[in-house]
């Protein structure tokens, strides 16, 4: 009678989280059960498999576009100008190098590269990440050096390794153009075309990006329409929320925690050595963390990780399913405080050859 009293309390006090600890205890590879377990709203899914600690979100449907900042209301017109100058090269100092060089749309807004070029062509150190998501990150950045997208819009521009240019040779430009001053006039009455307005308008345009990636599968699926995902597809869904540990870091609308997390490829003392968070903080901690990247569209943004090292999905997939890599100290390096060390969240996961190719369509619904 006690226990019973109790699951009515719970019952009325949070009817999700009852919800989510009644709903049917399936297989992993049952069909049937998966199809009826996620028919229901996302609020009534089975628990997900997380870590104590974690402040997880369920997964659901994105916004039509992500929140804008009080200082910098949405309007079409700041959006449409954003858009011009997300794609013009004048952005650039040598004016053949714009936003959209390193984030096509054909390529989710990715440049489908294992490190992007910039300025003569010279090969960066990161990986260009998809920017359909960047409304909804506190920190931008695979370092999160950025805290919104108007403080990250201008600094490729003035970054000497990407677009090489400098915010009032910018400014100075635009003015000068046949096109902009008029533009600028509409989307920004009475007030004089400046960094911040350029930084405005293309934050807008971002903000505006999420549309993209409202068009999956899964954004059918989240929406009602169940079979918008196949059955290999479920079953990756569950796996992706259970076995998989996936929503240890991959949760919410974006599917991120907007964390810094450590995946053993720093490459410590090497050529291709990366500090990440780090290069930002300080904080010995902070060595080799990036930013977790939104999964959404992550079948069409590859190479992946901060560096590109992954040029498959299924390579993807392989490293989390050894708990990633992790280096450990050669010689001179033993008691190194700056030695990296690969984040706990990573643990070997065992996915079989059926459930690692469940896993991977689930990923190409995104």
């Amino acid at each position: 009678m006690r226990l019973f009293l109790i699951g009515i309390a719970l019952m009325l006090a949070s009817p999700a989280l009852w919800a989510q600890h009644h709903a049917p205890l399936c297989a992993s590879a049952d069909a049937a059960c998966l199809r009826e377990a996620y028919s229901r709203p996302p609020a009534h899914w089975p628990a997900p498999q997380v870590d104590a600690g974690v402040a997880w979100q369920e997964l659901g449907p994105l916004p039509e576009r992500a929140p804008s900042p009080a200082h910098n209301p949405y309007t079409e017109q700041k959006a449409a100008l954003g858009r011009m100058l997300f794609f013009d090269p004048r952005l650039s100092r040598s004016g053949q190098i714009a936003c959209a060089s390193c984030h096509e749309p054909d390529l989710a807004f990715a440049d489908g590269r294992r490190v992007s070029f910039g300025h003569g062509r010279a090969p960066g150190r990161r990986n260009a990440p998809s920017v359909v998501t960047s409304g909804l990150a506190p920190q931008l950045f695979w370092d999160g050096r950025a805290d919104s997208l108007e403080t990250q819009a201008l600094m490729p521009v003035v970054d000497p390794a990407e677009m090489a240019f400098s915010v009032d040779e910018l400014v100075a430009r635009l003015r000068a153009s046949a096109d902009y001053p008029a533009l600028f006039a509409v989307a920004f009455p009475g007030q004089a075309l400046g960094a911040e307005q350029i930084a405005a308008a293309l934050a807008t345009y971002q903000r505006d990006l999420l549309r993209v990636a409202q068009r999956t599968p899964f954004e059918r699926f989240l929406r009602g329409r169940t079979a918008a995902l196949s059955d290999q597809q479920l079953h990756g869904l569950h796996l992706f929320r259970t076995k998989a540990r996936c929503m240890n870091c991959h949760f919410g609308p974006g599917m991120s925690d907007q964390r810094f997390h450590n995946a053993g490829l720093t490459f410590y003392g090497r050529s291709r050595e990366d500090l990440g968070r780090h290069e930002v903080t300080g904080l010995a901690a902070d060595v080799g963390r990036f930013r977790t990247p939104s999964l959404r569209l992550v079948s069409r943004t590859g190479p992946w990780f901060h560096n590109g090292f992954a040029s498959s999905l299924d390579q993807v997939l392989a490293f989390y399913n050894v708990g990633m890599p992790r280096p450990v100290p050669k010689a001179g390096q033993q008691g190194d405080p700056l030695f990296p060390v690969t984040s706990a969240q990573f643990e070997a996961l065992g996915l079989d050859r059926v459930e690692l190719k469940a896993l991977k369509a689930f990923l190409e619904a995104l």
